[in-house]
């Protein structure tokens, strides 16, 4: 939730544009939102919380590099250098993480066609097709857009699961909120001259 925050702060300084304070009002307004889906932390979370807001910090400034280096480079071709480099510093620093099982196990193959399904179908794809897509919006939109997310992710598992008896107000509150932010940001960016 405090992805657009963050890239409200980063984006022009790092695009070169000019500061827009309504992203900033929208990229806060988006948090009350996602706190209300989510439903609070637990005192035992705290760290996760603050790893989770330095997560945020750090896709500000990956979303905005990504949105300038979009503009000059094909999409396949960052794609391709950014799992590339993933690839390799997870497998330099794999040896010196604690394992108490074999870090590389060679799966079956019916677990190799589900894993090549994951990488290729619900990663690279829609990795490739966000930066397409960041030609055209800006790293603010995209990932405010995100904050859809756990909406959903809720709304699929209800058929899957039919757990849609626990979710509260306080859930749906929260999806109002989301909603309203996300779909109000495109008419708070019209010029009203135009």
């Amino acid at each position: 939730a405090l992805g657009p925050v963050f890239l409200a702060l980063v984006e022009p300084w790092i695009a070169r544009r000019p500061f827009d304070a309504r992203e900033l009002l929208v990229g806060f307004a988006v948090v009350p939102g996602v706190a209300l889906v989510v439903g609070g932390i637990p005192d035992a979370m705290r760290l996760g919380l603050a790893v989770g807001i330095l997560s945020a910090a750090i896709v500000a400034v990956f979303a905005s590099l990504n949105k300038r280096l979009i503009t000059r480079t094909d999409a396949l071709t960052v794609t391709a250098l950014e799992m590339g480099a993933g690839v390799v510093f997870l497998t330099v620093l794999a040896p010196s993480l604690p394992a108490t099982s074999p870090m590389f196990v060679m799966p079956g193959t019916r677990d190799a066609l589900l894993l090549l399904t994951l990488a290729s179908i619900c990663t690279l794809l829609p990795f490739a097709l966000s930066l397409v897509a960041l030609r055209h919006l800006s790293a603010f939109g995209t990932t405010l857009a995100v904050n859809l997310e756990p909406v959903y992710a809720i709304v699929l598992a209800i058929p899957i699961f039919g757990e849609q008896r626990d979710l509260s107000t306080q859930f749906y509150a929260g999806v109002a909120i989301i909603l309203a932010v996300v779909f109000s940001y495109p008419f708070l960016r019209r010029d009203p001259s135009a």
